[in-house]
């Protein structure tokens, strides 16, 4: 985003907004580009390309968030995660990093994928080791570029890599002979032991850094599930937005009526039974003295043992964002592989005995009446949407940009919601107190000061907040000082956070009445 501002700073012809929504465009038209190739080098068939492209496009409400948003960070971020299977791995990894603040939970994920891998013996260790290296290595290059940014030092996922890879050193690539219940002992072990190492080591880092970036996520988690800092402001501002909330089941419903969710879970299952059996197969076929390569040869009966992405696949879809898990990680890409894929049918059709030309015959009429059914289905409603011309239609806040660019002094700061001060900044180029950007402690805790203007507090601390600040304006809006009070307005989180009963709020233990009126 800081490159593209750069780039259209001194151009004349096109406002910023349409350079970041043209920004956006390209980037979500780059991700079909490489979710059409990723689905390509896993399966070979070109029809599951399309299929896959045709799923993500059709369940675009439940693929990707630009249907409503499109500045967010993640709509930069997001089209480059998928570029990690067909662009140089550190590169893309470093794009993505980056773009979005969260990239440390997928990052964490994704190492717990490839770490399962391994330990299941499906993937030689060196393969791993490079992957988690660069995969480091970025986010330490990262850090760098957000002037030493201390949060990504002190995520859990900077703590595992360097578990993880201590050890698979210590246990070697030398694979010994055990029986099976020993092997799954020793599953268990490696997964608490990394687990143990990388808590003790994230917590060694936090105290020796001093690092608290990350403690409003912490917050919200454990507010999320009822456990403790119900009333703390941060937890409470992640809690009040839908878009934090839980996955809504009507989501299985509309990727159902889309198609990719029956044969996602098909998939899914038949690839979890083929990754059990492979497990036991290669456990099973271990002696003294077999080696990694030796196993191989030993594996090339079962699905995984010679495609080791769909076991990392199968781990990845346990991520719980639902726009990284729809298009980007499993279920677009699993769908049209499960329906379309060589291998798959060729496990099916094997008790029958057939040759090589069936197979193809067969998976290539599978994925051409897939895809048939998916156009009937939802072809006519997509054409349809496009023909609905829409534009944006906020008078009010469009006059508010152009009175401040025309009667404000370029040195004047604005305090108001982080969201409409984005836009202010964006649009007009003028200071502003606060901003949308909540990973780091100092601005949180400068967003918190600023916000008081919204709860019970004198005249006096208002103007003592906004002067020690250095603001000039004050924006309010409507939504949030005259939106009925359900205990997630903007006062009534400050109110809560301040200890105070806020309006047609509860007695609750910990609140008082505060006879101090809301001073604006």
């Amino acid at each position: 985003m800081v490159v593209i501002t750069g780039m259209n700073r001194n151009q004349t012809w096109m406002q910023p907004i349409f350079s970041y929504i043209n920004s956006v465009f390209a980037l979500h038209a780059m991700l079909v580009w490489a979710l059409f190739l990723t689905a390509y080098f896993l399966s070979g068939s070109w029809l599951a390309d399309i299929l896959t492209a045709c799923f993500y496009t059709f369940n675009k409400f439940d693929t990707m968030r630009v249907k409503y948003f499109i500045p967010l960070r993640e709509s930069f971020s997001l089209p480059f995660l998928w570029r990690l299977s067909v662009f140089i791995i550190f590169t893309s990894t470093l794009c993505f990093s980056l773009c979005w603040q969260f990239n440390q939970f997928v990052f964490l994920l994704q190492a717990f994928a490839l770490f399962g891998t391994w330990i299941l013996d499906m993937v030689p260790p060196r393969k791993i080791q490079m992957l988690l290296v660069a995969q480091m290595t970025a986010l330490l290059v990262t850090c760098l570029l957000q002037f030493i940014n201390k949060m990504i030092l002190g995520s859990l996922v900077m703590s595992f890599i360097p578990a993880a890879l201590l050890l698979i050193y210590l246990k070697g690539e030398e694979m010994r002979y055990c029986s099976i219940p020993s092997r799954i002992i020793k599953v268990i072990g490696y997964s608490l032991t990394v687990l143990v190492f990388m808590i003790l080591l994230q917590r060694v880092v936090k105290l020796l850094l001093g690092i608290d970036a990350d403690d409003h996520i912490y917050k919200f988690i454990m507010s999320k599930f009822n456990v403790g800092h119900a009333r703390d402001f941060d937890a409470l501002l992640y809690l009040c937005i839908d878009a934090f909330g839980f996955l809504q089941f009507d989501t299985f419903e509309k990727l159902t009526n889309g198609v990719v969710f029956p044969l996602y879970v098909v998939t899914h299952l038949g690839m979890l039974i083929i990754l059990f059996v492979a497990v036991l197969q290669n456990w099973s076929n271990h002696v003294h003295d077999t080696n990694v390569k030796d196993h191989s040869s030993a594996k090339k009966f079962h699905l995984l043992s010679s495609r080791p992405e769909l076991a990392y696949h199968a781990g990845m879809s346990t991520l719980p964002m639902k726009y990284l898990w729809t298009p980007y990680t499993s279920m677009c890409i699993l769908g049209s592989i499960g329906i379309s894929d060589y291998k798959v049918w060729r496990t099916i059709l094997s008790p029958f005995k057939t040759q090589g030309v069936i197979i193809q015959i067969v998976r290539h009429f599978m994925t051409l009446l897939t895809l048939t059914i998916l156009l009937a289905i939802a072809l006519l409603p997509l054409l349809k949407d496009l023909e609905e011309l829409k534009e944006f239609w906020d008078p009010d806040t469009v006059e508010l940009m152009e009175w401040i660019k025309s009667n404000v002094p370029k040195g004047a700061a604005f305090t108001g919601s982080m969201q409409l001060l984005a836009g202010v900044k964006l649009c007009t180029g003028r200071p502003i107190t606060n901003h949308p950007h909540y990973e780091d402690k100092h601005l949180r805790f400068k967003t918190k000061e600023l916000y008081q203007i919204y709860g019970r507090r004198t005249s006096q601390d208002v103007h003592d907040i906004l002067t020690k600040y250095k603001s000039s304006y004050i924006i309010l809006e409507d939504s949030i000082c005259l939106a009925p009070s359900k205990g997630c307005r903007t006062p009534d989180i400050v109110d809560i956070d301040n200890g105070i009963i806020p309006d047609h709020g509860k007695a609750e233990p910990g609140l008082v009445k505060s006879t101090v009126l809301n001073t604006i």
